[in-house]
């Protein structure tokens, strides 16, 4: 890379979906090109597949450095219980083995997970009020725990598969997604990011959109005008959108992230915060953004 070379040309936010189905309104897609310039929604008119946005994502990849973000948890805590699935045999105790083993085990249209869920190992989950306490189901990793620690707010948990979030369900879904980007784009932070210049210096992180909010100065709610967008837009170090009409929340989310994808990528400490060990590289991930 030379000096001023920039090491992503592209920064893209993925609002994903866990939900059933083979397309999915949920999902919305917003790319950043390196500079200040406004983000904007890929295919907004657009219902997107899983599948398909995979396929889009390798030819992006193919065409340019692109640093992906993704809003799901690469995996589920690890470090505060010492296993993925307590008690469970077989159960894998790295991240990439147990996006492997979740795709193994998940047999739901279109990259889905609910079956893993909801068959495979369903003691795991809070699907509601039957299951009992829900606090005794929510549990954090350890970047879960920091961005907490500062006030980040990251309330719900790879276990919680009901609600308005379905995170487990978004999650799931996404490791398997992951299983099929292994080995052909960088993860961080289970792989080291690409060398630049390389032939593939793409690389996928974990995102947060509250996180970027909060950086933008905003208070981390939901942003439902396009003026709420461009004024965290703005907070950003970006253009600001001058959308023609209000965003859904998807993609709002989206278009802010992507922005603050793209201010923290510049430097270079954004890739190594002090919380993250090879330990938790290796099993829980870390969501780009918590310092």
């Amino acid at each position: 890379m030379n000096d001023g070379e920039p090491r992503f040309r592209s920064f893209v936010a993925i609002d994903w979906s866990g939900a059933k189905g083979r397309r999915h309104k949920g999902i919305a897609v917003a790319e950043a090109r390196h500079g200040s310039g406004a983000p904007r929604i890929i295919r907004p008119d657009h219902v997107w597949s899983r599948t398909e946005l995979l396929d889009w994502l390798f030819e992006q990849a193919e065409r340019e450095p692109t640093l992906f973000g993704f809003d799901f948890s690469f995996a589920p805590p690890f470090v505060e219980r010492g296993a993925y699935l307590p008690g469970e045999a077989n159960v894998p105790t790295n991240a990439r083995a147990f996006w492997h083993y979740v795709d193994h085990h998940s047999d739901d249209e279109d990259l889905g997970a609910a079956s893993f869920l909801e068959a495979v190992h369903r003691p795991h989950f809070y699907f509601g009020i039957a299951d009992g306490v829900k606090a005794d189901f929510v549990h954090f990793r350890q970047c879960d725990a920091a961005l907490n620690a500062q006030s980040g707010r990251k309330t719900a948990s790879a276990y919680d598969a009901i609600g308005a979030a379905q995170v487990a369900k978004a999650s799931f879904s996404g490791m398997r997604l992951l299983h099929r980007l292994d080995g052909q784009v960088a993860i961080w932070p289970i792989d080291p990011l690409p060398t630049p210049g390389s032939k593939n210096a793409s690389a996928v992180v974990e995102i947060y959109t509250r996180i970027y909010l909060r950086r933008a100065g905003m208070s981390g709610a939901k942003l439902r005008t396009a003026a709420d967008v461009d004024r965290a837009l703005m907070g950003l170090g970006s253009d600001p959108a001058s959308l023609l009409v209000d965003p859904t929340d998807h993609q709002s989310d989206a278009l802010v992230t992507a922005a603050g994808m793209r201010a923290l990528a510049q430097d270079p400490s954004s890739f190594a915060p002090p919380g993250l060990t090879a330990q938790i590289a290796r099993t829980e991930g870390w969501t780009f953004g918590v310092l």
